[in-house]
């Protein structure tokens, strides 16, 4: 037995307490922390994220941010894409294999056998292991929604972030804009600054109201902060002044908005220049608009330029064909993988001029997978050439074999890109 299996036994364990219906309700937290002696009480102050789209790399360019000013940080963040370790950060560094697998059984054993969601007794574990080790901030970002999630138990955080609020998981949060705003905006705490990132107008409503009954002062974009991209460089500012910085590492006209929400915050908490040129030069993110340079896959399709990206609905789907429209012209072929949740022609759609065809695979060792024929058959409703394939590897082989210099995306959804990430080492 490895050392990584001690903890898989433990999660693959927790699986079974899982309520018979997800009803998001922070009662089994409570429940819970209250048993292990309220650790969230004991954390460095705490950033905390929501949004439909871009909290993680957001969050991602703050860590940067604060680890270039030479700071200790705790992340959380989710899902994992390779493996859960990934999910939990110990100032800085993934969480040693002994000390997670320690937090889980003691959580299990708190828990008591009693009704709660994997993502909820793993998010407890989270708060146990960060409040035994030392650290500057926390940063938090909300597994679904927000008002409802289960990293929102924190009384009075330093500073929350909202990104920006699209159409996803309607099933749980609500089928319009307003009402999915109303969820995310669940984080905002009296008295507590928000960042908030660009949003329909119909989701900026919600939050401004929230806000004022809170008296939580916002620092919206458009409002206290702008950022743009000018001759190949970012540029930011807010009342404190004018940022010329390089442009985000993290690819992608999106970035450049995820990055004004990152400099926001981090000038807002006192951070100075140091701080703002590593958020934006140093932040790393996986499978956002991630380039593969080697590993097998490649090894198997030399002359391929293969990309990857997690992102699953329009606008992500959006996102990425604008950051396509900037890449050198080269014919471009989409290996997409769903999950049957999506609306997935609202996600394909916006590609559909960008690329030359489509091969839908379905997402291995996936239940929920959308199965392959039925993302081509949608991929060709929206106006794309579409074909299937049995694996990632058999598709890319396939369109290397026509096309040995295409550029290749591997894309739509975030259990896709961590199995991809698996194979290729």
């Amino acid at each position: 037995m490895t050392a990584q299996h001690g903890s898989d036994a433990i999660l693959q364990r927790m699986m079974s307490l899982h309520p018979k219906i997800i009803d998001l309700t922070l009662d089994r937290v409570w429940r819970l922390l209250a048993a292990l002696d309220h650790p969230e009480r004991k954390l460095p102050p705490v950033i905390h994220a929501a949004g439909t789209n871009g909290k993680g790399s957001t969050l991602a360019m703050i860590r940067a941010g604060y680890e270039g000013a030479g700071k200790r940080v705790h992340a959380y963040t989710s899902p994992h894409l390779a493996r859960f370790h990934e999910r939990i950060r110990l100032a800085g560094e993934l969480i040693p294999e002994a000390e997670l697998s320690q937090v889980l059984d003691e959580c299990w054993d708190a828990n008591g056998g009693e009704s709660i969601t994997y993502f909820e007794i793993t998010t407890c574990a989270a708060f146990l292991a960060f409040s035994r080790t030392q650290a500057d901030v926390t940063l938090m970002e909300t597994g679904l929604g927000g008002r409802l999630d289960a990293t929102n138990v924190f009384e009075r955080p330093a500073l929350t972030v909202i990104t920006p609020i699209s159409l996803d998981h309607q099933q749980f949060l609500g089928e319009t804009l307003a009402e999915i705003a109303g969820e995310k905006a669940g984080i905002l705490k009296r008295g507590v600054p928000c960042v908030v990132g660009p949003q329909p107008e119909a989701a900026m409503e919600v939050i401004e109201a929230r806000a004022d009954r809170l008296g939580a002062p916002l620092l919206a974009h458009g409002q206290h902060w702008h950022v743009w991209e000018e001759r190949g460089r970012l540029v930011f500012q807010d009342e404190t002044g004018l940022l010329d910085l390089p442009l985000p590492n993290l690819l992608g006209a999106h970035q450049i908005e995820n990055a004004g929400a990152a400099l926001a915050a981090l000038r807002h908490l006192g951070l100075g220049a140091d701080a703002c040129d590593a958020a934006v030069t140093e932040a790393q993110w996986p499978a956002r608009m991630q380039r593969l340079r080697s590993g097998p896959l490649l090894e198997a399709a030399p002359g391929v330029e293969l990309w990857l990206d997690g992102g699953h609905n329009p606008a992500a789907g959006i996102a990425l064909a604008r950051h396509l429209g900037t890449l050198p012209k080269r014919p471009t072929h989409l290996i997409c993988g769903m999950l049957n949740t999506k609306d997935i022609s609202g996600y394909l759609r916006p590609m559909a001029g960008a690329v030359s065809r489509l091969t839908a695979v379905s997402i291995p060792g996936e239940a929920n997978t959308l199965p392959a024929d039925e993302t081509a058959r949608i991929a060709a409703s929206v106006g794309m050439q579409a074909g299937t394939a049995g694996s990632v590897a058999e598709a890319l082989e396939g369109i290397a074999a026509k096309d040995p210099h295409a550029r290749v995306l591997i894309c739509g959804s975030l259990y896709l890109a961590g199995a991809v990430l698996r194979e290729n080492g």
